[in-house]
């Protein structure tokens, strides 16, 4: 008997009729710098540093983002497509209506961050840096997230499907509700309070033990 799939759980997909026009990355930008209404295929954003960017209504395809600060970052209604944002710094943005589809996003700085309607699909997140994250209607399909750090997080509809989390930072974030059944790991780091209600298969149960402070003798 096939396994039984969850339904894709909600998230409001970007706002704009695709394909978008072809259009170039800025040479420079500067503080609440505005780049919209296009698609960005291949080459690399490399060096630049500006508070305040807004990105709206915009496609990347097969972008590299290397040793970029972009904190304060606006970012509505965009599709990050194969693109590697590796160690980006991305911390205090605010997104909404965003999807990341097969991109690297490990030691991707989102700490601070408000995610709204935001959809990660078969990333590379490991080591991803989400402290004191404020998220909303966040899936999380198919990703790496090992050793991920939610620290201080707060979750309202946040989804995780078939995605590996081993070693994950969940102390000070609330995990009722959430439904870790299908994810992989080992251990979670997170609070006995903190991981009441939380909704696991009966195979991982001894991952909560330890946070539970139960010893269990072989």
């Amino acid at each position: 008997m096939s396994k039984i799939q969850k339904p894709k759980p909600p998230a409001e997909p970007p706002r704009f009729a695709e394909p978008l026009p072809g259009i170039e990355w800025p040479e420079e930008l500067t503080d609440d710098a505005i780049v919209e209404g296009g698609t960005i295929s291949g080459g690399e954003v490399a060096g630049q540093t500006a508070n305040r960017v807004s990105l709206r209504r915009l496609v990347f395809e097969r972008v590299t983002f290397t040793d970029n600060d972009l904190t304060r970052l606006e970012l509505s209604d965009v599709i990050f497509d194969h693109c590697d944002l590796s160690n980006a710094q991305f911390s205090g943005a605010a997104i909404h209506r965003a999807v990341f589809r097969d991109c690297k996003i490990m030691g991707i700085d989102l700490s601070d961050t408000l995610l709204r309607d935001v959809r990660f699909e078969e990333c590379y997140g490991d080591y991803a840096n989400l402290r004191f994250a404020d998220l909303k209607h966040a899936v999380f399909e198919t990703c790496s997230l090992n050793n991920a750090d939610f620290y201080g997080s707060a979750f309202q509809k946040v989804h995780f499907q078939r995605s590996k989390l081993d070693h994950a930072q969940f102390t000070g974030t609330k995990l009722e509700g959430i439904d870790l059944s299908d994810c992989e790991f080992d251990t979670l780091l997170a609070e006995p309070d903190n991981v009441r209600g939380c909704i696991i298969s009966l195979g991982q149960a001894t991952a909560f033990l330890p946070l539970l402070g139960v010893v269990v003798k072989e």
